[in-house]
């Protein structure tokens, strides 16, 4: 079946690499927006409805990490970091600006269709309804609606991408559960990312600055040392 319905803008300023890119994400049935510059890509996000960005990280006028900022101050699109940096901390930024995923350079085309196939079912899943109950902790002040996958923090909406919210959602429904890293990859995401374990720590930071009161004095995700990371809202 073909993803007629999903729109991908692809962010790259090499010709050739966004060719091919084209090429295949076409071949399996997607429709594709194509930006050379970080101004072109912000003009074409703000002007079309988009499913996902595939951002390369080196542009020649504004940097992918702060195109993946701004997008961020407004959405919560499922965004894959393009980048030829293959040092471990380069990608851990991405990631701590709000990235889902990322692929280096040089990938395989099975391999990019297969991280865009699987974020795409991680969004998915989130958003089918499977129950109507809304999780309440600490006198309401985090909410979580498993319905429409909403949070509000003191009253307030918090938006979260959907690597976060998939986080959030396993901690938080099993708050007597320590989850290491690995079990955290494998429940959170089925199976279906590619990352270091340590790519969970940075969406665990992100976490901890969007819900926590204070980040330094953690109610809700809670570090046991030497394992991994437990829910504790009551």
């Amino acid at each position: 079946m073909h993803n007629t319905s999903k729109k991908i803008l692809v962010v790259e300023d090499e010709e050739k690499i966004v060719e091919f890119i084209e090429s295949y994400l076409l071949s399996s049935g997607y429709k594709v927006y194509k930006a050379f510059n970080g101004r072109d890509a912000l003009e074409l996000f703000n002007s079309q409805t988009i499913d996902l960005v595939l951002l390369d990280l080196m542009l020649p006028d504004i940097s992918g990490e702060q195109i993946c900022k701004e997008l961020r101050k407004t959405s919560k699109v499922p965004i894959i970091m393009l980048t030829a940096k293959a040092q471990e901390e380069s990608i851990l930024n991405g990631l701590d600006i709000g990235a889902d995923d990322y692929i280096t350079k040089p990938f395989s085309p099975r391999q990019m269709v297969a991280r865009v196939k699987a974020l795409f079912r991680r969004v998915s899943e989130e958003n089918t309804t499977t129950s109507s109950d809304i999780l309440s902790f600490n006198n309401s002040d985090l909410l979580i609606n498993q319905t429409d996958y909403t949070v509000r923090k003191a009253h307030e909406p918090v938006c979260l991408t959907p690597s976060e919210f998939k986080i959030l959602m396993t901690l938080a429904k099993r708050p007597s559960k320590v989850f290491t890293r690995e079990e955290l990859i494998s429940v959170a995401f089925d199976g279906d990312y590619f990352g270091y374990d340590r790519t969970i720590d940075s969406h665990i930071k992100n976490l901890r600055a969007k819900i926590e009161t204070d980040p330094k004095d953690c109610k809700y995700i809670l570090t046991v040392r030497g394992i991994g990371y437990k829910f504790g809202g009551d």
